[in-house]
């Protein structure tokens, strides 16, 4: 019996076949997955995708310049959201499937997803995730950052802070255009575990753009599979969140968001909204 090939390219009978869409074709043929058209996004959705994150931008540069001990998490809650209403967009966590804030905080052993809180209060020594996603006329943009909470901690949560955004870096290398999806998590993977690090595995980066969530899901670690075929004007995340112990997760149960490594041992993470082009990837939110 004959493998089925799942058909998301096709040509509208409204217009000719282009070499794009041939080469396209030519990857579906062997039964590779490859996007929908409708994730290729126009020069108009690009452009208020890119708009979206320079704001989104701005927003985390100011976290960066007031983020101190003794500031509470829903400081930074504060400052997020009036920075990006006073800019004409919208905090796109602010009420997504119930999430009460407009900004997600993520404080030592806590993965992704910390609820800012005027009852957590930063010391001098933490590390803390802050995830921030901006919509901006029906656009978003995604990103997140990693700080050390009075610029100084231990040696071993000063080198996992490092080594995740090299794990990014990483991920943005390997995500090359006519690869596949799946290239990202095995570089990322790879270099992770050299460190001994555990690469989160229920949580992905994705695509964005149009909305808040699209195809193609990209996993962190090495799923053994190719994943979607990366083509230009593709865009999505790459997120790694990357643990000090064992790569496993739970989720709080009291309030149903907040995921905190299973062994209590810190956690980190950084990340992009990209472009992919005909060279590379182009950083969105930078």
């Amino acid at each position: 019996m004959s493998k089925r090939i799942k058909r998301n390219w096709y040509v509208p009978k409204d217009r000719e076949m282009t070499d794009f869409d041939r080469r396209i074709l030519s990857y579906q043929n062997k039964g590779k997955l490859v996007p929908s058209p409708k994730l290729i996004k126009t020069p108009e959705q690009i452009e208020g995708i890119r708009r979206a994150g320079f704001i989104n931008t701005g927003a985390l540069d100011l976290v960066e310049g007031e983020i101190r001990p003794g500031m509470s998490t829903e400081d930074i809650n504060r400052l997020v959201h009036e920075f990006t209403i006073a800019h004409g967009a919208i905090p796109a966590s602010l009420n997504y499937e119930g999430f009460p804030k407009s900004v997600c905080t993520s404080v030592n052993e806590v993965v992704c997803h910390g609820i800012p809180s005027e009852d957590e209060i930063l010391e001098e020594g933490d590390i803390i995730n802050v995830d921030c996603t901006t919509i901006l006329d029906g656009y978003y943009a995604d990103a997140s950052r990693m700080f050390i909470v009075g610029g100084k901690t231990t040696p071993e949560k000063e080198q996992l802070v490092r080594v995740t955004r090299e794990c990014l870096d990483i991920g943005i290398k390997a995500a090359k255009p006519w690869h596949f999806i799946g290239d990202i998590g095995k570089a990322i993977g790879k270099y992770a575990h050299r460190f001994g690090y555990g690469v989160v595995r229920d949580l992905a980066g994705h695509g964005v753009g149009n909305a808040f969530h699209e195809d193609p899901e990209v996993n962190h670690y090495d799923t053994h599979r190719d994943g979607m075929l990366i083509v230009p004007g593709m865009v999505f995340t790459i997120e790694p969140m990357i643990n000090m112990g064992t790569w496993q997760v739970f989720i709080d149960e009291e309030d149903g968001w907040t995921v905190v490594t299973e062994d209590e041992l810190p956690s980190a993470q950084w990340e992009h909204t990209l472009l992919v082009t005909e060279d590379g990837l182009e950083i969105l939110t930078h």
